[in-house]
């Protein structure tokens, strides 16, 4: 089946610097870190520690009050719109509501950085979809209207939305917040797909360390809304570290088959 053209791989994001502040109040001190292409990045920390703020950053939902923040040697300020979200697609913690709207036509809404809103929907927008609702599972959904489906399919659709866009980045806000643990292994286990067979950045705000240790090639450690802790799962998910992370003491021991880290509070 022919795919719509798929941007050629770049440097990813770096930060420099980067900070943000809105009403006297810093959410988010001076970060100086890279996103490389690839990878699937979690984003980890206590609530308030500003893991939706730099995920918003990255998407351009929000303007660094400092520092800079680049996408491929670019500014992400620099970029037109509709370059941008060919790069990168973005889900937010809350997505809108999609009412009204059938599975196969909120996934459809994901070519509009290919052709606009006048544009035609070609052929290759058309496979484009196809392919995304195949890869993500959710076909026998395409006629059923968006706002029916459960919390767990209407996710594994926005997702498929995402990846007819075509972008080299996922950025994910929180995606596993409201499912239950079998959809949050689903989603999360289909998002690492995507990214080892496609070549796919991924940045993930997660609270659940297991999840993170499982599914992620990296985590990052935000508290007080500063980047303190940066590595692989081994690296990060370690008694010493989790308690720096979340202020509490917890222990960390092997999945006696998967040998998949398992952090608890004691």
């Amino acid at each position: 089946m022919a795919a719509a053209e798929t941007p050629s791989a770049g440097t990813g994001f770096d930060l420099d610097g980067a900070t943000f502040a809105i009403a006297g109040r810093t959410l988010l001190q001076p970060i100086a870190t890279s996103f490389r292409p690839g990878r699937v990045v979690g984003l980890i920390g206590h609530n308030g520690s500003g893991k939706s703020t730099l995920v918003k950053l990255l998407a351009r939902q929000e303007t660094a009050t400092g520092g800079s923040i680049r996408l491929d040697g670019r500014p992400v300020d620099q970029w037109a719109a509709r370059a941008f979200a060919r790069e990168v697609a973005y889900l937010p913690q809350h997505p809108p509501l999609a009412t009204g709207l059938k599975v196969k036509e909120l996934v459809a809404l994901g070519r509009y950085p290919w052709h606009g809103a006048l544009g035609r929907f070609s052929k290759a927008d058309a496979n484009a979809v196809v392919e995304a609702m195949a890869l993500t599972d959710v076909e026998p959904f395409a006629e059923r209207l968006a706002d029916e489906l459960s919390g767990g399919e209407r996710q594994r659709v926005w997702l498929a939305m995402l990846v007819a866009q075509q972008a080299k980045w996922l950025l994910l806000d929180e995606p596993t917040s409201a499912l239950d643990i079998a959809h949050q292994i689903e989603v999360l286990g289909l998002v690492r797909t995507l990214s080892q067979t496609r070549g796919l950045g991924v940045v993930v705000v997660l609270h659940d360390v297991n999840m993170a240790a499982r599914f992620c090639d990296d985590i990052v450690a935000l508290h007080g809304g500063r980047l303190i802790a940066r590595g692989g799962p081994k690296d990060v998910i370690a008694p010493d570290r989790l308690e720096q992370i979340y202020g509490v003491a917890m222990d960390v021991m092997a999945h006696p088959e998967t040998n998949a880290l398992l952090a608890f509070a004691r």
